[in-house]
């Protein structure tokens, strides 16, 4: 599992108080990054080997200014050429959001899927875990 820390900015609130929830699914890619240096460790475009297949995100709690959110990222599904993060976003404790994206190795040259193999299998099954929804959802 990965753990990244946001500061959340004022900026980042809206007219109802909380933080917007357009922030989420650019905090999450943000987290990414991690896993995203297993297949491009520079984050170079140019050798960019992932296309993102889908996103989902739940809101389950408020998350407001003032307090560290802390993002959480993990493999919860790995397939032949493409695996689901799972991300957990959680403030003062509580788990606010819960987000699941499919990512695809993907060649962009021949514009077709390849299939996860090798060392690069391995470092993701690393971060595999199973997920934990909320009881009370």
């Amino acid at each position: 599992m990965f753990v990244r820390t946001i500061e959340p900015a004022f900026y980042d609130t809206d007219a109802l108080g909380h933080v917007n929830n357009t922030r989420l699914p650019a905090w999450f890619e943000l987290a990414r990054n991690d896993l995203f240096r297993l297949f491009t460790p520079d984050l170079d475009p140019r050798k960019w080997r992932l296309i993102m297949a889908r996103m989902e995100v739940d809101y389950h709690a408020e998350l407001h200014y003032g307090s560290d959110i802390e993002i959480r990222t993990y493999v919860s599904r790995l397939g032949n050429s493409s695996f689901t993060v799972t991300q957990e976003a959680w403030q003062k404790g509580e788990l606010t959001n819960l987000g699941h994206t499919v990512m695809v190795h993907f060649d962009h040259g021949t514009k077709r899927a390849v299939p996860i193999q090798g060392e690069l299998r391995d470092a993701l099954k690393a971060h595999l875990q199973a997920i934990e929804e909320p009881t009370d959802a």
